[in-house]
């Protein structure tokens, strides 16, 4: 067995899923450890050596945001999916808020838990994310706070995934659809307009009249964000 295949630890309690995504995990080449509820999960990754966690929101003893909160002040910085329910919008806010770095929504795909978790992986091994700023906008990933224009701007989760992206992408022209697949994922089976309707949103709260916005549309492709 090699001693270089990555380890991940998933924390769910639905046994029938835990193996399903344990047995998924090993034949892509991941070493596997399962579980089942938040004390016993808090501890393995508190004391273990993982790349990479997969935590449920919904578990016994304690939730998922009770364990990422506490690994994150015990310093562990493992890069951390976690799972929520389909409609789990407020559990991405709270996740967001105790140092969640990803999500994803039951019941989902196995193509798509595999493809977050290697992207989960890239982004950790090269480094911590830096700041991104263009033209008179600041978005810090870390803190996850957003300055425009000398203000502070209060965007909700899926506004700052959004701003993130284009952000990390100044300067190019981006397709609607490869902006949906990116910020909501390719598994999302709701009406495509919705990039430009946030679009709208995050123009509102991070514009600043008479100065021209720095997201562009690019007629008959999409958006760049850029200084002018």
């Amino acid at each position: 067995m090699s001693k270089d295949r990555r380890r991940v630890l998933v924390i769910e309690d639905d046994h029938d899923l835990a193996r399903a995504v344990a047995d998924l995990l090993e034949d892509d080449g991941f070493l596997v450890e399962k579980r089942f509820d938040g004390e016993a999960g808090f501890a393995e990754a508190l004391h273990g050596s993982y790349q990479v966690i997969v935590l449920d929101v919904m578990l016994p003893k304690r939730n998922g945001f009770s364990v990422c909160q506490d690994l994150r002040a015990a310093g562990v910085e493992t890069p951390l999916l976690m799972l929520t329910a389909k409609d789990g919008e407020l559990d991405e806010v709270e996740g967001l808020e105790v140092g969640a770095d990803d999500f994803l929504r039951k019941p989902f795909e196995n193509s798509i838990l595999v493809a977050r978790i290697h992207a989960l992986l890239r982004r950790h091994e090269r480094g911590r994310p830096q700041r991104l700023v263009v033209g008179p906008v600041s978005l810090d990933p870390l803190r996850r706070s957003i300055v425009s224009h000398g203000r502070d701007v209060t965007l909700t989760p899926r506004e700052f995934a959004l701003l993130e992206y284009l952000m990390s992408h100044a300067g190019e022209s981006l397709a609607k659809i490869e902006i949906l697949h990116a910020v909501w994922g390719t598994d999302f089976d709701g009406d495509p307009n919705i990039v430009e309707v946030y679009i709208g949103y995050l123009r509102r709260k991070i514009d600043l009249a008479p100065f021209p916005s720095v997201i562009r549309t690019v007629r008959g492709v999409g958006y760049c964000v850029s200084e002018g």
